[in-house]
């Protein structure tokens, strides 16, 4: 019998506060994009333990947050973290939860294929549910960014279960 993985694109960040919100407005924008069955897409919000059933579900966990790591706004990288320590030290104001998520799990033995996109932002001062120009512009780049791992994630052979 042949397991699909599953996926799940988790968008991380307080939509309230401006660009430190980019991760929900992937979420809700990449949601309305046609994606492979096995991926759902999930409004993280700020983070924290709740999300932890959401790890324990996936095989690969696709996340989006917003970093203040000094790259012009609208950088985008792509970070394989397997330890809480591997996280950005810049991450926006809910990085504590995610680290000590990612310690959760290693813990209870349950850690996924975690695939961070980290997203450079200037301050997270800003209020307001509007992204900066440099945002608006790095968006459809980051859901670009996310298609092609998707691509290489399900083009991979799949193993077989027996």
């Amino acid at each position: 019998m042949v397991t699909p993985k599953k996926t799940l694109i988790l968008g991380i960040g307080n939509y309230l506060m401006g660009d430190e919100g980019i991760g929900v407005h992937v979420a809700n924008k990449i949601s309305l994009e046609k994606l492979p069955k096995n991926v759902d897409v999930v409004d993280g919000g700020t983070g924290g333990f709740h999300l932890l059933e959401y790890f324990e579900k996936y095989d690969i966990v696709i996340l989006v947050d917003a970093t203040l790591d000094g790259n012009p706004p609208g950088t985008t990288r792509l970070i394989q973290p397997k330890f809480a320590k591997d996280f950005p030290a810049a991450m926006s104001t809910h990085d504590i939860g995610l680290k000590d998520l990612v310690s959760a799990l290693q813990l209870l033995n349950k850690m996924p294929q975690i695939e961070l996109f980290v997203v450079s932002i200037k301050t997270i001062q800003q209020q307001g549910i509007e992204l900066t120009p440099e945002l608006q512009k790095a968006l459809p780049l980051v859901i670009e960014k996310i298609k092609n791992l998707l691509v290489k994630i399900y083009t991979k052979p799949i193993a077989v279960v027996i």
